[in-house]
């Protein structure tokens, strides 16, 4: 195992050589902090700030101080991020919220683990924003911060053209001309071009345009949402509708909790139109160059049989998923195979192969969904583990997901605590919570899973599917099923040995056996995301760009919504529910550079 890269140890009582305080009034606590918290900020006296903290507190930000996704640990760190942006940032209008969900609450994490979680709201010199802090106790009956989240909810002079702001005049038979003129840029070129009409890519337009952002965007595919329509039909979304709400548009009452991927791309193709979002389908980016002198991309594209179009615009986002391109192992051999090999992107459905044998290699989401799928469809499969796998039943993801998402929370709320901790501070939590869960809600099915040889893990370092998200973008199953199929031997399972080679009929093992298949799935995995952007943008921009997800040394996902060392160029990948947030950080942060608020070059720390 990798050397831990987050060794912080939590704050529990005993360290912190305290009591179970359970008896203290939450409201009075967070007020006579804040007080002397917002006395410290109006008096720019960042030391009285950072006395309010741990020695190891943590101040995290998104794009309220930094305009950035920025993690500072310790004193010294956090008196750096305030001596640097404090003044810079006006930071001010400091004042406790206390609305039913985001009133001050005092929490028992763990048995030995207890903090004071409260809100505040704030402005600064561009923008609004919530902060929200977790403080725990000291022998001395004082409370100080462990952690300190700043994210920016609005631009003060470019809200979102919402609610009271939405648009109020009356149409008397215009809308239509209106809208095709909009959508094929007849009269300007929009300032900001988003490569794929998937969720990330249509919820990012979203966001531009309703903060006044003109913006387009151009799939390859025929239709919106086709890169969920065209996925293998028996993709579900393993996690919940509540975690999945898209922005603006939610779900209706009816909608199912696990949502299939063609109910999803119908959902999506519904959300461009309802929202007027700008789309040009069946089109390709052919060439790109930058001018650095104007700060433009110049852009064509070619519509399918519309022609070829040229744009002017300052901005491309990439919105072409968390992976690459396909990935699929160098195995000698695969021209003597008389089936068929497909990478999973390429698999559609178990119906085409009745009554043959398949293997699918790998272990993960998409391996088990269509393992299951063959399995239901009664053909004779084996999955091929080549390393052992973290599983979680959904419904502990759902027990998980369901404190703050659920139909009684605000998703903004739900978003905003979802984000508020550090990543140190999750995995640390997450290493707790993981093996618990392990021993008591999924322990049956783990057992199960053991005494036929399918191996497990719990995760990078023990913290679970977020680290192996976070991380790597993958590497574990949410059983919905297909764990008790493994169990029963309905899908029976290979590993212990590397794959060295087709054969005629199949696969053969290092250890001397064979597997027959007429068709074998390689659930493997995709490759850099930076691979599309290399092909429309070419290598010498390429060479700019930072790392593409993961995450950095701050615990923080590197280039994703962010800067990611190339101006005007930009990565929207991500799930549901974090596309759904932070493609509004993204479209703020592009908003402030077009109206002159935000300069990369004057934000140094």
């Amino acid at each position: 195992m990798a050397t831990d890269s987050f060794p912080q140890r939590l704050p529990t009582l005993d360290r912190l050589g305290v009591t179970d305080p359970s008896n203290v009034s939450s409201s009075e606590v967070a007020t006579e902090w804040l007080n002397t918290f917002s006395a410290a900020i109006t008096q720019s006296d960042t030391a009285a700030v950072v006395d309010l903290f741990l020695e190891d507190g943590f101040w995290k930000d998104v794009i309220a101080l930094t305009w950035d996704f920025r993690t500072f640990e310790g004193r010294k760190d956090i008196k750096k991020l305030l001596d640097a942006r404090l003044v810079a940032t006006g930071l001010n209008e400091l004042r406790l919220l206390q609305e039913p969900l985001n009133e001050p609450v005092l929490q028992k994490v763990y048995h030995d683990f207890v903090w004071l979680r409260f809100c505040f709201g704030f402005t600064t010199k561009h923008g609004k924003g919530t902060a929200v802090v977790y403080l725990v106790p000291l022998p001395d009956s004082k409370w100080k911060a462990y952690t300190l989240l700043t994210c920016l909810n609005s631009l003060t002079n470019f809200p979102q053209k919402l609610g009271p702001l939405r648009n109020r005049e009356v149409d008397h038979g215009s809308w239509e001309e209106k809208r095709r003129q909009e959508t094929e840029f007849s009269n300007n070129d929009p300032t900001v071009i988003v490569i794929g009409a998937g969720h990330s890519g249509l919820e990012t337009a979203a966001r531009l345009k309703y903060i006044g952002v003109p913006t387009l965007v151009i799939d390859k595919k025929p239709r919106v949402g086709d890169s969920w329509r065209d996925r293998y039909k028996a993709l579900c979304l393993h996690d919940t509708i509540w975690y999945n709400q898209t922005p603006y548009l939610n779900f209706p009452p009816t909608w199912p909790v696990y949502t299939p991927a063609a109910k999803l791309a119908d959902w999506l193709e519904a959300y461009a139109s309802f929202l007027e979002l700008d789309v040009w389908t069946a089109s390709t980016i052919t060439k790109t160059s930058w001018n650095d002198s104007t700060k433009t991309w110049s852009v064509e594209v070619n519509r399918g049989g519309k022609g070829i179009r040229v744009l002017t615009v300052k901005h491309l986002v990439f919105a072409t998923g968390s992976g690459g391109r396909p990935k699929v192992p160098d195995i000698p051999g695969k021209a003597s195979f008389k089936g068929s090999a497909v990478h999973s992107s390429e698999f559609k459905s178990a119906a085409n192969h009745i009554g043959k044998k398949a293997i699918v290699v790998g272990c993960c989401n998409s391996a088990h969904d269509i393992a299951q799928d063959f399995c239901s469809h009664g053909v004779d499969i084996t999955m091929y583990q080549r390393s052992s796998t973290f599983v979680i039943s959904t419904e502990s993801v759902a027990a998980m997901l369901g404190v703050v998402y659920n139909d009684d929370f605000p998703t903004e709320l739900a978003d905003t605590y979802n984000t508020s901790l550090p990543w140190a501070v999750v995995r640390r939590l997450h290493q707790r919570m993981v093996p618990m869960v392990a021993e008591t809600t999924d322990k049956a099915i783990l057992d199960g899973l053991a005494k036929v040889g399918f191996k497990t893990n719990l995760g990078i370092h023990g913290a679970g599917s977020m680290s192996l998200y976070l991380e790597r973008g993958g590497g574990y199953y949410i059983d919905t099923g297909a764990s008790n199929s493994i169990i029963d031997g309905d899908i029976k399972i290979k590993n212990g040995s590397a794959i060295e080679s087709f054969t005629e009929n199949g696969l053969r093992f290092a250890d001397g056996t064979e597997l027959q298949a007429d068709i074998i799935v390689f659930a493997t995995g995709y490759g850099d995301p930076r691979d599309f952007m290399r092909e429309v943008c070419g290598d010498e921009i390429a060479s700019k760009i930072t790392r593409v997800w993961g995450l950095d040394e701050e615990g923080q996902s590197a280039g994703v919504w962010r800067y990611c060392g190339h101006d005007g160029l930009w990565f929207a990948n991500d799930g549901l529910a974090l596309s759904r947030f932070h493609s509004l950080h993204l479209a703020m942060q592009i908003k402030a550079i077009e109206e002159g608020i935000l300069n990369k070059a004057d934000i140094v720390i």
